[in-house]
């Protein structure tokens, strides 16, 4: 099949655009060949290597029509994007808060994408592009107050979606040494890293689990800030709905204990919990207390 058979199979949604020239990679010089040279080459490799899988956008397209997803998903992942498939409203609920930027089309068969964009938007800050069909000018306002990001209507230029794709990013994005720093919270002599998921206590590495952590790292984000428990079942758990129960003071009670002190979360009663340290003497109460004993029994267990 000649190349412009298989242009005008895909699909309709997406107008094509010439490709841009290829520019051809400068070629390495070969002159410090060697082991050293093979040696250095290969670390860098790695270390660029390292770099882009931290780096890589992952992508999560909702669309119900398969030919169209498979479209998309090719051309994002030409451009070196990480990406999954939707095919409807109740999987991308379920799948969207692993990824970095959503692809929304609103025509959905089981819910509608706005409902999706609300419920996305009120359990966390992922950017959100609809992408549809619905091209009036009330729909592009309701899209947008429901949370969208931004608005991009079928049939759409890829290129100009991979523009859209990028500015939104960037306002995502923290870059360069304030996005480093937003990787790694210190207090005292507790670090935590979400770069590589750990949490520290001096030179002690602290086994948590993936709750305990994205638990932790919220509360120490925002040290000065009370956060309630409805909030925190909204950010960790992506739960809108479920009155919170004993979950949170269980993952509370196991941080303390692995982490040696009630000190490092306060429990603010009738409200939720705060990031403390080691300095707060005297705020342990004896609800705080019995809870680093339970903790630190459900580490030992």
């Amino acid at each position: 099949m000649n190349q412009q058979a298989t242009t005008t199979s895909l699909d309709p949604h997406i107008r094509r655009t010439p490709p841009a020239p290829r520019v051809p990679r400068p070629r390495s010089g070969s002159g410090s060949a060697g082991p050293a040279g093979a040696a250095g080459q290969g670390a860098r490799t790695r270390r660029t290597e390292a770099v882009r899988a931290e780096d890589t956008l992952r992508v999560l397209v909702v669309e119900s029509d398969a030919r169209a997803a498979e479209t998309l998903v090719h051309g994002l992942r030409r451009h070196g994007y990480d990406t999954a498939v939707a095919g409807t409203g109740s999987k991308a609920l379920e799948t969207y808060a692993d990824t970095d930027l959503v692809l929304l089309d609103l025509e959905l068969p089981d819910l509608d994408g706005l409902e999706i964009c609300r419920a996305i938007r009120a359990a966390s800050d992922i950017p959100v592009i609809a992408v549809t069909a619905r091209a009036s000018e009330l729909d592009r306002v309701l899209g947008l107050q429901a949370g969208a990001d931004d608005y991009v209507i079928k049939p759409y230029g890829f290129r100009e979606l991979m523009a859209r794709i990028e500015a939104v990013m960037r306002r995502a994005r923290p870059r360069g040494r304030d996005r480093s720093a937003a990787l790694v919270i210190t207090a005292g002599p507790l670090t935590i890293d979400a770069g590589t998921r750990e949490v520290r206590l001096g030179e002690r590495r602290i086994e948590v689990t993936r709750k305990e952590f994205d638990l932790l790292r919220l509360l120490a984000s925002q040290p000065e800030k009370v956060i309630s428990r409805k909030e925190l079942m909204t950010q960790v758990w992506d739960d809108n709905w479920s009155r919170p129960g004993r979950t949170i003071d269980t993952h509370v009670s196991s941080l303390r204990g692995k982490l040696g002190s009630a000190d490092w979360i306060i429990t603010i009663r009738g409200v939720g919990f705060r990031f403390g340290h080691l300095g707060n003497t005297g705020r342990n109460s004896p609800e705080n207390a019995s809870e680093v004993r339970l903790g630190t029994a459900l580490t030992n267990a």
